[in-house]
C-alpha cells in the first residue's frame, strides 16, 4: 500500500514533508538546528565601546596571542561561524589564543548611534593595553575588511608599541585606487564628501541594511546561493555543513553601523584618501601609516569587489618602514574569512605567519613579498574574468580572451575619462569667477575668508601643528578671542600693528584678527631695522611671540605678547601691563566689545597689509589692499588647484610677499589644511611630511636647499607630496627637487610686495621662469627700456614701444582699481589715456610668452662694460654639479662697477671639480660681456630669514682676493685663475670688455 502501488510517490511525498518541514524550521527560527555550539570564551573586560573576548579561557595561554577585530557591519562572530572552519578554533588547533574585540550593535548600545571611526580605533588600542597587561606580552593584530583597517591605524596611532605582526583580509588602503565597481575617484570623492557633511552624519544604517548592500554587490551569487538553498531544502545532511555561514550571511552575521562612524570614513579614508597620503586625525593627533614597524600579512581576494586588489595591495606604499608581505586567494571578500577556503587556506596560513613571528614555526609557503602596486589608473582592480570566474565557474573561462580584451577596453575608457575630468577639473576652477566679482566696495578679507571657511566646514581640520590638530571652529574661536584681547589694548579699525613672530598657528591667528578687526598688520622682518619700519609705516603697536620679545622692545614701546602656551603654563616676566601685554593673561569673556566694532569689515579698497622692501638703501612700505590680497590668494589657489583636500606645508615668513599672498592667502581661499612646522631639517621635514600628509611644499628662495641635499633626508619614496610652491627658488634646486620627488613639480611664483603683479609657472617644465600672470590678476607689459641711459625707449608715434622678443623691458602692470596703485603711475604709455603702473623689474619675453627675470632697475651694475644683470649669471652658476649657493653683486661706484659671482660647494664637492671649463660651459648661454667680472668660492652666503642670499654683505667686503678659488674674465670672455700678479696688473674701475649700446639678454 505504501505509495499507492504508484512508483516513486512515496519518496516524492517524504521530500515535500521533509521540505515543509525544513522549510517551517527556517521561518520559524532562520535557520536549520545544526546542533552546534559556539566556542567557549569568557568577557576580560566591558568597556562603553566594546566587550572584550578570550576564547578558550581554560588554556593557560603559554603560546602567542592574537587580537581579531571586527568590521563595523559585520558582528564578532564572524570569526566564529563554524566549529571546523571557524578562525578561533583553527588559530588555537595550532596553539594561539584568540581574543576577539566586540564592539556590538550601535542601535543596543547606549550612545553606540554616535560613535565615530576615532572612537573605535582608541578602543582597539585599549583592548591592546589590556591584552599586553593580562598576558605579558606583546601580541598580534588580525582584521577582516574594516578591521584590519582599524588595524592599520590603531597601530599608526599606538606607533606599533606592543604589536608582533600585523594580518588583514581585504582591507583597502589605496581606497580611491580600486572602488567598487570601478567607481571612478574623481566622482566618488566629491560625492563621498557630500554624503560626509550633509546626508550621512545625521543617519545610521541599520543591519538589514548593510545585509542587503552586501549582497547587491553580487546580486548573482545572492541569487544562485538562494536558489541552491530552495532546490536542497528537502536534503538537510547536504544543507547542515554551509547552514551556519548561511545563517550568519542571511540573518545574525550583521549590526548597525553609526552615522558619524560613516561620516568619518567617508571623509578621511575615501574623499581624502589619508591612509595613503597619511594626516588622518584620531582623537586630535595626526597618524600616518609610516608608523609601522612590524611585519604585515595581508589576503588578497583575486575576485574581491570591496577590498579589491589595488586597494588592499596600497599598503606596500602606505606602509614604508614595513616589510609587506601577501597571499592570494581566488574568492570574493566573504570568502577570505569564512568558508572552506578560509578554513582550508586563510587561517591555517595565519596561525604559520603567527607562529613564524614568534619563533615557533617556518615561514609560510603560501605568503610572498608584496610587489610594488602601479599608480593609480594603471589598471588592476577586480578584473571582469576574475568576476565570471567566480560567478559562474569554469563556464566563463571559455571567453578568457575576450573578456580580457573587453575589460582592458573598459580600463582604457575609464582612465581617460578619469584623466579629463580631473584636467577639467583643474583647468577650470570654480574660484577664477568670484576674483572677477570684486568691486572696490565688496567686503573681503583674510578674515572674512576664514569665517567663510568655518562657515562651511567648522568641524574640519586647519591647522597642524606639534603633532596637534585644530579645526575651523577652534581656529575662528582663536581669532575671535583675540580680536577681543585687541580691544582690550586700544586697537582699532584701520590703525597699522606691527607684526613680528614665527611663522606657528599664533602668528596666523594674529594676522586674521588685525584683519577681522578691520586694522592694518604691518609684517615685521627680524632682519630688519625695527624702528625704521615702525617710523615708516607710522605703527604704535607691535603684536609678538615670546621668542621675539627681545627684539620687538628694542623698537617699541607698546608691546603685545601672544603665543608660546597658555597664559598658565608660561610667564612673561616682562609684561607690566603697559609697555608690554601679556595677550594670554586677558579674559576674552570679560571684555566689553564696544558698539563701533562690525566683524570682517574690510572691503576691497581697505589696506590690510603693509610690506617692505629696500630699493637703493631705502625702506619701502607697500601697502596691499584687501583687493589684491583676495586675488592673489584665488589666483595662486586656482594655479596650484587647491582644494580641501589638500594639505599645505607652510613655511615662508609671513613677512614675505610670497609667504603672505600666494601661500597663505592661497591656502585660505583653496580651503586647505595648513601644516606648520617648527623647524626646517631633514628629519623633520621627512616625518611631518607623512605624518601630516603634505600634499603640497611652500618655499621662499633656497629654504629648501639644506633639506632637499641632506645626506640623510630619509623620506618615503610613495610621499603624498604633489606641489612645491613658492618664489626664488634657484635653477640647480629645482633640478634637485624635481630629481628627489619625481612625481611632484614646481610652480613658481614672482610677486611683486603690494601684490601689483603676480605671475606663476604654471607648467613648471621652464625651471627659472617667472611664467605668466595668473588669471585675474593684473595686465602687465613689457616696454622697452634702455638700461644704459636708464629710460623708456619712445617710438615715432611718441608712444613707448613694447620690447620685442629677448629683449629687456620694463614691467608694467594695469590695474582695473585706481586704489591699488602702490608706486609711480604713468598714463598715456602705449595708447591715448592708458594707466600704467612701474612694478621696477626688467624682464625678457621668449617666444612662448613666459618672462624671465632681468634684474630690479635699482640693481643693475653699472660697469664699464655697460649694464650687467645678476639673475641670469645667479641661474646658471646654480646648476654647475657640485655647486650649491650662488649670489652675484656689485663691487665698486656706479659706472665703474664690476660684477662678483660667490659660490658655496656642496660638502660632497671637491674645490678641483669646479674648473675654467665648467664655469665657460655653465654661461655659455650668456654673452660674454654679460658675465662675471670675478667668480669666487666662498665658506659661506649668508642668507635672510626667507632664505634670500644676502648679498650686500660680501658686496662690503669689496673685491676679492686673489687666490686658487677665484677666477676672473679675460678681455675674450674666458675665465682663468685670479693670481697676485693678474691682480696687480688689472685696474678694475677701467676695465672694458666689448661695451654695448644696448644688451641683449639671457634668461
Amino acid at each position: 500500500m505504501v505509495g499507492f502501488g504508484i512508483p516513486g510517490v512515496g519518496a516524492a511525498v517524504e521530500r515535500v514533508l521533509a521540505t515543509a518541514q525544513n522549510g517551517l524550521e527556517v521561518l520559524r527560527f532562520g535557520a536549520l538546528d545544526t546542533g552546534t555550539e559556539p566556542t567557549p570564551f569568557i568577557v576580560v573586560e566591558n568597556e562603553r565601546m566594546f566587550r572584550l573576548r578570550r576564547y578558550f579561557p581554560d588554556d593557560p595561554g603559554t603560546g602567542p596571542h592574537v587580537l581579531l577585530i571586527p568590521p563595523l557591519m559585520v558582528a564578532a562572530n564572524v570569526y566564529d561561524v563554524t566549529q571546523d572552519n571557524g578562525a578561533v578554533s583553527i588559530l588555537h588547533e595550532q596553539g594561539i589564543i584568540p581574543w576577539v574585540i566586540d564592539f556590538g550593535s550601535p542601535d543596543a548600545e547606549e550612545g553606540g548611534l554616535e560613535r565615530t571611526l576615532a572612537d573605535h580605533v582608541l578602543a582597539v588600542s585599549r583592548a591592546i593595553d589590556i591584552v599586553v597587561e593580562t598576558t605579558g606580552r606583546d601580541i598580534h593584530l588580525a582584521g577582516y575588511s574594516q578591521g584590519g583597517m582599524f588595524a592599520y591605524q590603531a597601530a599608526s596611532y599606538r606607533h606599533s608599541k606592543n604589536i608582533t605582526s600585523i594580518t588583514t583580509y581585504g582591507s583597502p588602503v589605496d581606497v580611491l585606487g580600486g572602488l567598487p565597481m570601478h567607481v571612478p575617484a574623481s566622482i566618488a570623492a566629491p560625492v563621498s564628501e557630500f554624503l560626509a557633511d550633509n546626508v550621512v552624519s545625521k543617519l545610521w544604517i541599520p543591519g538589514w541594511m548593510s545585509r542587503t548592500g552586501f549582497q547587491l554587490l553580487d546580486p548573482v551569487k545572492t541569487i544562485k546561493g538562494r536558489i541552491d538553498f530552495l532546490r536542497k531544502l528537502h536534503d538537510r545532511d547536504a544543507l547542515l555543513p554551509r547552514e551556519e555561514a548561511r545563517r550568519f550571511l542571511e540573518v545574525d552575521g550583521w549590526v548597525a553601523w553609526s552615522g558619524p562612524a560613516i561620516a568619518e570614513l567617508l571623509r578621511q579614508f575615501v574623499a581624502h584618501n589619508r591612509m595613503m597620503s597619511g594626516g588622518f586625525v584620531i582623537d586630535g593627533d595626526l597618524v600616518s601609516l609610516t608608523e609601522l614597524t612590524m611585519p604585515i600579512l595581508a589576503f588578497v581576494g583575486t575576485a574581491d569587489d570591496i577590498g579589491q586588489p589595488v586597494a588592499v595591495r596600497g599598503i606596500a606604499r602606505a606602509a614604508s618602514n614595513a616589510e609587506v608581505y601577501e597571499s592570494t586567494m581566488p574568492v570574493g571578500h566573504f570568502g577570505l574569512v569564512v568558508g572552506s577556503a578560509a578554513g582550508a587556506h586563510s587561517w591555517p596560513v595565519t596561525a604559520e605567519w603567527i607562529n613564524w613571528h614568534d619563533g615557533a614555526g617556518p615561514r609560510p609557503e603560501v605568503i610572498e613579498k608584496m610587489a610594488e602596486t602601479p599608480e593609480r589608473g594603471q589598471g588592476s582592480g577586480v578584473s571582469l574574468s576574475s568576476r565570471l570566474t567566480h560567478g559562474f565557474g569554469s563556464v566563463a573561462m571559455a571567453g578568457a580572451n575576450l573578456t580580457k580584451e573587453v575589460a582592458d577596453a573598459a580600463g582604457s575608457i575609464q582612465r581617460t575619462a578619469t584623466a579629463v575630468a580631473r584636467e577639467s577639473v583643474r583647468s577650470v576652477p570654480m574660484m577664477l569667477s568670484r576674483m572677477g566679482q570684486i568691486q572696490p566696495d565688496t567686503r573681503v578679507s583674510l578674515g572674512k575668508l576664514m569665517s567663510e571657511n568655518n562657515r562651511r566646514s567648522g568641524d574640519k581640520e586647519l591647522f597642524l601643528f606639534e603633532n596637534r590638530v585644530l579645526t575651523h571652529a577652534q581656529v575662528n574661536t582663536r581669532i575671535d578671542n583675540v580680536v577681543k584681547g585687541l580691544i582690550h589694548c586700544g586697537i582699532r579699525p584701520g590703525a597699522p600693528v606691527g607684526v613680528l613672530m614665527e611663522t606657528r598657528p599664533s602668528a596666523l591667528v594674529v594676522v586674521a584678527a588685525l584683519s577681522r578687526l578691520g586694522a592694518v598688520a604691518v609684517m615685521l622682518s627680524p632682519d630688519g631695522d625695527l624702528g625704521e619700519m615702525l617710523r615708516v609705516a607710522h605703527c604704535p603697536a607691535v603684536v609678538t611671540d615670546p621668542d621675539n620679545l627681545d627684539a620687538a622692545r628694542a623698537g617699541c614701546d607698546h608691546i603685545l605678547v601672544l603665543g608660546g602656551g597658555s597664559g598658565q603654563s608660561r610667564q612673561i616676566a616682562e609684561a607690566d601691563g603697559t609697555t608690554v601685554v601679556d595677550m594670554e593673561q586677558i579674559d576674552p569673556d570679560a571684555v566689553h566689545v564696544p558698539s563701533w566694532y562690525r566683524r570682517d569689515p574690510g572691503v576691497a579698497g581697505d589696506v590690510a597689509f603693509i610690506l617692505f622692501t629696500r630699493s637703493g638703501g631705502k625702506l619701502n612700505p607697500w601697502r596691499v589692499t584687501n583687493h589684491r590680497f583676495a586675488i592673489s590668494a584665488f589666483g595662486a589657489a586656482s594655479a596650484a588647484a587647491l582644494t580641501d583636500r589638500d594639505t599645505v606645508y607652510c613655511l615662508p615668513p609671513l613677512h614675505h610677499a610670497s609667504g603672505l599672498l600666494t601661500t597663505l592667502g592661497a591656502t585660505v581661499a583653496g580651503r586647505s589644511r595648513i601644516a606648520l612646522s617648527n623647524a626646517i631639517e631633514p628629519e623633520t621635514f621627512a616625518t611631518e611630511v607623512d605624518r601630516y600628509g603634505v600634499t603640497v611644499v611652500s618655499y621662499t628662495w633656497s629654504m629648501l636647499r639644506e633639506v632637499i641635499r641632506a645626506d640623510d633626508l630619509q623620506i618615503n619614496r610613495y610621499n603624498p607630496i604633489r606641489l612645491f610652491m613658492g618664489s626664488g627658488m634657484p635653477g640647480g634646486l629645482w633640478d634637485d627637487v624635481i630629481e628627489t620627488f619625481p612625481r611632484a613639480r614646481v610652480l613658481e611664483f614672482f610677486a611683486t610686495a603690494d601684490g601689483s603683479v603676480i605671475l606663476a609657472n604654471v607648467a613648471g617644465d621652464k625651471p627659472g621662469a617667472m611664467g605668466q600672470p595668473l588669471p585675474g590678476t593684473s595686465t602687465v607689459e613689457l616696454a622697452a627700456y634702455d638700461v644704459v641711459k636708464d629710460r623708456l625707449i619712445i617710438d615715432d608715434s611718441g608712444f613707448v614701444r613694447k620690447a620685442d622678443v629677448g629683449m629687456p623691458g620694463l614691467l608694467l602692470s594695469r590695474s582695473s582699481h585706481r586704489f591699488d596703485n602702490n608706486g609711480t603711475v604713468l598714463r598715456g604709455v602705449f595708447a591715448r589715456g592708458d594707466r600704467w603702473e612701474v612694478v621696477g623689474q626688467l624682464f625678457v619675453r621668449d617666444v612662448d610668452d613666459d618672462l624671465w627675470l632681468v634684474s630690479a632697475v635699482d640693481r643693475v651694475i653699472r660697469s664699464a662694460d655697460g649694464a650687467l644683470f645678476c639673475p641670469p649669471v645667479e641661474y646658471h652658476l646654480s646648476q654647475v654639479n657640485g655647486v650649491d649657493q650662488v649670489a652675484a653683486y656689485a663691487v665698486g661706484k656706479p659706472g665703474k662697477q664690476i660684477m662678483v659671482a660667490a659660490l658655496t660647494l656642496r660638502e660632497e664637492a671637491s674645490a678641483d671639480s669646479l674648473t675654467v671649463t665648467t664655469l665657460r660651459l655653465a654661461l655659455g648661454e650668456i654673452p660674454a660681456a654679460l658675465r662675471p667680472h670675478l667668480i669666487c668660492v666662498v665658506d659661506e652666503i649668508p642668507v635672510s630669514s626667507s632664505y634670500r642670499p644676502l648679498a650686500a654683505v660680501l658686496a662690503a667686503q669689496g673685491i676679492p682676493e686673489p687666490g686658487s678659488k677665484v677666477w676672473y674674465r679675460d678681455d675674450e670672455g674666458r675665465y682663468r685663475r685670479y693670481t697676485a700678479n693678474v691682480a696687480a696688473e688689472i685696474d678694475w674701475t677701467n676695465r672694458t670688455l666689448g661695451r654695448r649700446d644696448e644688451p641683449s639678454a639671457s634668461r
